[in-house]
């Protein structure tokens, strides 16, 4: 039940980007030492305390490949159900991505969904991502889908429209074979807030969360962000939703963030990140420029 009420209830905390400031991050940790301590774990590689559901707590995961898949097995679906495979189905067909490479998740997976629900899917793998991303400004072009913008980085991003009437949003999930990072394998250590300018080099995993960027052409925007040569970041990683995606090969950003030395463990390497949305600082960001 525990499970249920944290996919449920937390999910509107954290939907809300801008909430997740260092000052609301030790609100949630002191809740959840209170009422849930067994939910909070010391990661002894970040030398922090992290809000985590123990694998031996977990009851039921909800995949949402698998939850695509019982909802095309629903015998008598309703209103919202019928809209969201049609949209799927339709996205399919544009962008001959199968429709094993969609999930379904949010309310409508959990069977959890009213008729004011939102349709939330998901697209496998950075490719099939790509290419949904091109069928659905094709689609809005043509007039079946309409983009939706609340703010400048929803514009950047392109990931909520409506169809038939129904708000929808897709993100994207990497397939296992794009999965390259495993816990236990690499040291972070943080080192000082840093504001600069910067030139995007790779976007292949800016859809992803965490986001990843590959930059160059760092520029300290202020003096306490000047850098020695071996010390310049080559990426930007972000933790908060709402800055993946907003930014393409050699476009221009400027960004807000904490810098941190990694150290793969095995090998000795370092290099340098920045990461956004750390918690420990009420000004993280990413802008597009």
């Amino acid at each position: 039940m525990l499970k249920r009420i944290w996919s449920y209830k937390t999910k509107k905390l954290f939907r809300a980007e801008k909430l997740y400031t260092a000052k609301n991050y030790k609100t949630f940790i002191e809740v959840f030492k209170k009422n849930f301590p067994d939910y909070i774990y010391y990661c002894p590689l970040r030398k922090k305390e992290l809000i985590t559901a123990p694998l031996n707590l977990i009851d039921e995961v909800f995949v949402p490949k698998d939850c695509l898949k019982y909802l095309r097995k629903i015998g008598d679906p309703d209103s919202l159900q019928t809209k969201a495979l049609n949209l799927i189905d339709m996205l399919s067909e544009t962008s001959d991505v199968g429709l094993d490479d969609f999930g379904m998740h949010g309310s409508i997976a959990l069977n959890m969904h009213s008729p004011e629900s939102d349709i939330d899917f998901v697209v496998y793998g950075s490719e099939n991502f790509r290419k949904i991303e091109k069928s659905i400004a094709e689609l809005v072009n043509s007039g079946k889908l309409v983009y939706l913008f609340s703010n400048r980085l929803d514009k950047a991003r392109k990931f909520q429209g409506r169809y038939k009437n129904k708000i929808f949003m897709y993100n994207a999930a990497r397939k296992p074979h794009e999965i390259e990072t495993e816990y236990g394998l690499t040291r972070f250590t943080p080192i000082a807030p840093v504001k600069f300018q910067c030139t995007v080099i790779d976007d292949s995993e800016a859809i992803f969360r965490p986001a990843t960027y590959k930059i160059k052409n760092y520029k300290s925007l202020e003096l306490i962000s000047d850098l020695q040569i071996d010390k310049v970041p080559n990426r930007v990683i972000s933790n908060i939703g709402c800055y993946r995606n907003i930014a393409r090969k050699e476009s221009e950003i400027k960004v807000a963030g904490n810098l941190e030395r990694v150290e793969i463990i095995n090998t000795g390497e370092i290099y340098y990140q920045v990461v956004v949305g750390t918690a420990t600082s009420e000004e993280e960001y990413i802008w597009p420029m």
